[in-house]
Order: structure tokens, then C-alpha cells, then sequence
């Protein structure tokens, strides 16, 4: 039997997911069987992952779809950059949706089973099709159909106002994104009237066109990446959903908005000047230092998490921006790293990211706490979920030998070699977005150590976490899958970059080669400036513990004394004598004070029943939003003037526009 091509596989798969979604409407109320389509769409997954590989190195496949309007059928396409993310989208769901197996309640506030299923699937299925897309009128059916699939799914708890509200600003917001987006296509089009891909790739765009298409699409997918100052709905919505919704529209969802970026600048428009980069760098660094700033400042695991993908994607973006300005100037090689480094963290990040949401949903599960002041030493209690937490946590701390060091290693490189640029002002800026860059690595890894040292480590801060358990086998094998990801994207990556090669090469006309012939060794450019081995990095580690183990075994066995800790002369310890989530990010809070909007309240002196409270909002809520609503408020308050709810009125109405137009038209 012969095997289908890759691109018609990927289709039938995604077809497949949708499938999937509508079965689960035969018995909306059954738990059972919303449950046995979770495992099914995990296999979906996977083998949408192995199409994705199997495309890496084949040809650009396209086909015209049965589908769509009479004139505007579907187009699709798949080629190395949507087989890339397709195995992004596919590895990580396959974990995701082995996770929801064990993680879905029958919860009467909440959505039934089936439904939860039906938008589940489909949002997976949506997504798929936008990486497939090869035509803006079919992308934007797939851009909308993930939209309202993601708006379901994060208001499934829709009990609550303000998990309502957080839906509603999601599906705000999203809409102004695919308003831009859909004035970008409007603008590569150049008035032919043929929305295909194909057709803009052919046109060759003034430079003024251009860059009014580069900076709608950067706000319209920076909307979805959640990119400064179209940031808010992000650390609303993830700790609104459920934390497998909250993994996927992290881990998979945000790099959507990649992919639009880089299929939009560096394939549709087809070139790119110089300052496209410097703008989205400066936007990437900006949104990276203030998620990581506001992420050191939460006591909410998922509101934690969101901001520090805040970061993660202005990182990726502030890569893109960087080989923007390398490919702008011609300098192909670097902007070949740049870009190699990018896709490696887009892949990276959805491993760490998912699996710490992941995390977060199995102890919300066994604690029914998202309060770090709350939680502490469930390494005790949950001891599978705090191994595989810690692999995420050394992970997106940017730590060696994992893969989170790899691609910002990658990073930090390309910045590295900026001097050359033929720029002067350029050679001045960039070593300050470089110093930006280690500032935001730094912070990163500080945040991670409050998120896993507040909730793994130390003392209960609560008596009801002694009844706290472990994860199910579901969740367990959806955390290992991750896991095991974290840990095999750090220790090969001269396979990752042979996988993101090809890519390099379609859009920016060049490869990454590695410098060092070898699989153990990366060598960005010259292995005389710089290379990395993760693997004797490990080997390296792993001898200096076996060093310092049996120098403590053959020397002090035997001499060991142990007694009681010192407390400093204060005999009173316990759980709430150890370090808050609010004294990790008060040194944060200090320094970076002019970002924050600070309310809260501190004791008297003399106050018997003393209370401290302090909350650390976002300025831009309150510069930005916060007019622009009441704005719309006062131009909706006059519009309503006009609909008094009488026929006698709206009858005038008619008769003055009929003599207006008779006026006007003769």
C-alpha cells in the first residue's frame, strides 16, 4: 500500500483531530469517553510529528483543497518551515493530551466533558491548518478557528466573573491581531485581487508596501505572542484555563505568531531592510525584561509562568529582529545563526514551558492551591512531579547541559559577532541588547529558583498539603515525554541545528554549518572563537560529583558528627520562618520599582492586629488600557443616543438620509 505524501498525511491528520472533537459530541456528558479520545489524539500527535521530520527535507508539496467559496478556494502547502512547527505542534500536544487523559473532572460549573473535548481537539486541528495554509483566506479561517476554539477553553470554569473577563480580553485582543493581520495580506496582495501565497511571493513590493506589511503582521502576530503592549490578556488567560489549555497556548500557540512573522517578512515579502530588525528587536528585549521583571514579583504559580513566557517569546522575537539586521545587510551566515537560534529556542521553549504547566496542573490537582505562599515541600509528597519540575526548572534557568543553555548560548553568539555590522550606530547599540539579553538570563534563572524552591522545597506552609498525592499515571507519562524532550534537546544539538538547516536555507539563503565536523562539538562560526559540548560538559559534571563523593566517603566516613541546625539563637522554626514568594521578589520589586504600580498597606508601629498587604500591577494597564476603554464607553454612551427604541425616530432618521443622499448624489 502505498504510503500518501507528507502534505496529505498532515491534512488527514488534522482531519483526524477534528474527527476526533466531533465524537466526543455522540455523549457530551461522558466522561469516559472524552477520556478514551484524549490517548487517540496523543497518536494523532505523533504521527503529525513524524510527517513534520519526514518534510524537513522534501520538496515543497502544495495541493488545492475541495474546500472554501467558489472563488477563494483552499490552498495548502507544506514546506520546511511548517514541517518544522508541525513537529513542534505534534511532540508537544502527543505529551499535552496524554496529560488531559488523567487531569479531566466532570465538574458540573464547568463545560461537559464532550465539549471540552470537541474545542480541545479542534483548537489542536486549527492550528495544524494555519501552519498548512497557503492563502490568506484559509489561514484566516484557521487563525479565527483557533481563536474562539482557545476562547472556549480558557473560559471553561465560566462560574467565575473574572475567568469571564480574562476570555473576553483574550478574544479582544485577538480579534485587533487578526484585523492586522488580515490588513498585512491586504497590503502583499498589491491590488491583484489573488490572495494566494504563491502570488505574493511573486509580486515585488515597494519599500514603502513592505514595511507597512512587516509592521502590521509584527503587531498582529506580536498580539498573539503576547509581545509589548499587546501583553495583557496573557497573564490573564493562562491561569484562567485549565494547565494542559494553559501549556498548549503557551508551549504551542504563541509560536504560531512565529511562524506568521517569519513566513510573512522572510518568505511572502522576501527581503527585509535593516531597521524591520532594529524595530523588533527593541520591541523582543523590551517584552523580555518586563516578563521576567513581573514574573520575580507573582505569588500565583500560573500568572509566574505567563509573564516568564513573556520573556521566552521577546527573546525569540529579539532573535528574529537580530537576523532581520544581519539579513538586511547581506550578511547571510549570521543571520543563518540568528535564525538557527530562534527556531531552537521556539522548540525549546514549548518543551520546558509545557512541562512546568504540566507540573502546575498536578499539584493545582492534589493541592487545589496556585498560591505559592501557600504550598512548600511537595517534594515529599509528589516526588515524581517534583523531579520532572526540576528538569523544566534547570531548563528555563538557561542551566547546562539542558536545552533551554543551548539555544540562548546560540543567542548570546550571534549578538557576539554584531561589531561587523557595517552600521556605526548599530555596533554602539547592539553589545547594550546583548547586556539585555544576559540581564534577562540572569533574572530568568533567580525567578525559577523562587518558583521551585517556594513549592518543592522546604516546609509545608499549609497542614492540608500532607494529604497532598502524587500524579497519575497520565500525567506522569505526559511529564516524562517532556521531560526526556528537555533533556535530548540539550545534549544533541548539532541534530537540531541539521533539522532547522534547511529552514535557514529557504529564507535566508545559507546554512549554520557547526564549525567542528563532529556531533559532540557546536562551533558557531570558528572553533577557535567559540564552541560547546554538551555532552562532556554532563560527563565533565557528572566526574567532579563522583570526585567529591568518594573523597567525602574514604577520608570523613566514619568522623561525621551530626547535631541540631543552629538557629541563630531563636528556637521557634517553622514554616512560616522561610523565605515567601514576596521576600524572593521584593529585592525585584526594589530596584525595578519605577515599572510597577504600588498599592498596599503596612501595619502602625503600635498596631496589636498588624496586616501587611502589597500587590505590584502593570503601569501599562493604567496608561494604556484604562483610557482607551473609558473612550469607548463615552463614544458608545453617545452613539445610544441615537437608538431611543422609537419607530417614529428611526423613521426621521430614514427620511433626512434619503434627502441628504438626494442632496449628494445627482
Amino acid at each position: 500500500m502505498r504510503m500518501p505524501a507528507p502534505l496529505d498525511a498532515a491534512l488527514l491528520l488534522a482531519g483526524g483531530w477534528l474527527a476526533l472533537g466531533l465524537g466526543a459530541m455522540a455523549s457530551p456528558r461522558s466522561i469516559a469517553l472524552a477520556r478514551a479520545l484524549f490517548p487517540a489524539g496523543a497518536l494523532v500527535g505523533l504521527a503529525l510529528a513524524a510527517v513534520g521530520l519526514a518534510g524537513l527535507f522534501d520538496a515543497p508539496a502544495v495541493r488545492l483543497l475541495p474546500l472554501g467559496l467558489p472563488e477563494l478556494p483552499f490552498h495548502a502547502r507544506l514546506d520546511c518551515l511548517s514541517a518544522f512547527f508541525l513537529v513542534l505542534l505534534g511532540s508537544v500536544s502527543a505529551a499535552v493530551s496524554v496529560f488531559a487523559r488523567g487531569y479531566l473532572r466532570d465538574d458540573p460549573g464547568s463545560h461537559p466533558p464532550g465539549l471540552q473535548a470537541l474545542c480541545y481537539h479542534v483548537f489542536l486541528a486549527s492550528m495544524a491548518l494555519v501552519l498548512l495554509a497557503d492563502d490568506a483566506y484559509f489561514f484566516m479561517v484557521a487563525w479565527e478557528s483557533m481563536a474562539l476554539s482557545s476562547f472556549f477553553l480558557v473560559i471553561t470554569d465560566h462560574r467565575h466573573a473574572e475567568i469571564r473577563r480574562a476570555g473576553y480580553l483574550y478574544l479582544l485582543i485577538a480579534h485587533l491581531g487578526a484585523i492586522s493581520i488580515l490588513l498585512c495580506f491586504g497590503a502583499l496582495q498589491g491590488g491583484s485581487g489573488d490572495y494566494t501565497f504563491d502570488t505574493m511571493r511573486e509580486i515585488h513590493q515597494p519599500a514603502a508596501w513592505a514595511s507597512v506589511a512587516f509592521l502590521l503582521a509584527l503587531a498582529g502576530f506580536g498580539a498573539k505572542a503576547g509581545l509589548l503592549p499587546l501583553h495583557v490578556w496573557l497573564p490573564e488567560a493562562h491561569p484562567a484555563a485549565p494547565s494542559p489549555v494553559s501549556a498548549l497556548l503557551s508551549a504551542v500557540m504563541l509560536k504560531t505568531a512565529v511562524y506568521g512573522m517569519l513566513r510573512v517578512t522572510l518568505d511572502l515579502i522576501g527581503f527585509s531592510l535593516w531597521w524591520w530588525g532594529v524595530v523588533a528587536l527593541a520591541v523582543g528585549l523590551a517584552s523580555a525584561l518586563f516578563g521576567i521583571v513581573f514574573a520575580a514579583v507573582q505569588s500565583d504559580m500560573k500568572r509566574l509562568l505567563a509573564y516568564s513566557s513573556i520573556e521566552n517569546v521577546g527573546l525569540i522575537v529579539a532573535g528574529f529582529g537580530l537576523a532581520l539586521v544581519f539579513h538586511g545587510f547581506g550578511m547571510a551566515r549570521l543571520a543563518a545563526l540568528a535564525l538557527t537560534a530562534t527556531l531552537y529556542h521556539c522548540l525549546n521553549h514549548a518543551f520546558f514551558k509545557g512541562l512546568l504547566f504540566l507540573a502546575t496542573g498536578s499539584v493545582l490537582h492534589a493541592t487545589s492551591e496556585r498560591s505559592l505562599g501557600r504550598l512548600g515541600g511537595l517534594i515529599h509528597r509528589m516526588p515524581w512531579v517534583a523531579w520532572c519540575a526540576l528538569v523544566g526548572t534547570i531548563a528555563i534557568a538557561g542551566l547546562p547541559p539542558l536545552n533551554g543553555f543551548a539555544s540562548e548560548w546560540l543567542l548570546l553568539q550571534a549578538f557576539l559577532f554584531t561589531p561587523g555590522l557595517p552600521q556605526a550606530y548599530l555596533n554602539m547599540l547592539v553589545p547594550l541588547a546583548a547586556a539585555a539579553v544576559a540581564l534577562t538570563a540572569a533574572l530568568s534563572g533567580y525567578v525559577m529558583v523562587k518558583f521551585y524552591g517556594v513549592v518543592f522545597l522546604g516546609q509545608a506552609r499549609e497542614a492540608k498539603l500532607a494529604q497532598a498525592h502524587d500524579a497519575d499515571l497520565w500525567q506522569r507519562a505526559g511529564l516524562a515525554w517532556l521531560a526526556a524532550g528537555c533533556v535530548a534537546l540539550g545534549l544533541a544539538p548539532t541534530i537540531v541545528i541539521g533539522l532547522v538547516d534547511p529552514i535557514a536555507r529557504m529564507l535566508v539563503a545559507s546554512g549554520m554549518d557547526t564549525g567542528s565536523g563532529s556531533w559532540l562539538f557546536v562551533a558557531p562560526i570558528d572553533p577557535a572563537r567559540a564552541s560547546y559540548s554538551p555532552v562532556i560538559f554532563l560527563l565533565g559534571v557528572a566526574a567532579l560529583v563522583a570526585i567529591a563523593w568518594g573523597s567525602v566517603r574514604f577520608f570523613y566516613h566514619g568522623r561525621m558528627r551530626r547535631a541540631a541546625a543552629w538557629d541563630c539563637g531563636f528556637p521557634f522554626i517553622g514554616p512560616r520562618m522561610q523565605d515567601s514568594a514576596e521576600g524572593f521578589g521584593q529585592p525585584v520589586k526594589v530596584v525595578f520599582r519605577p515599572m510597577f504600580r504600588i498599592r498596599g498597606e503596612a501595619p502602625a508601629p503600635l498596631d496589636t492586629r498588624p496586616r501587611y498587604h502589597e500587590s505590584a500591577d502593570d503601569r501599562l494597564w493604567g496608561w494604556l488600557y484604562v483610557p482607551v476603554a473609558r473612550a469607548v464607553d463615552r463614544a458608545t454612551g453617545l452613539v445610544t443616543v441615537l437608538q431611543r427604541g422609537r419607530i417614529s425616530v428611526y423613521l426621521l432618521y430614514s427620511f433626512a438620509t434619503l434627502l441628504l443622499l438626494l442632496l449628494i448624489v445627482r
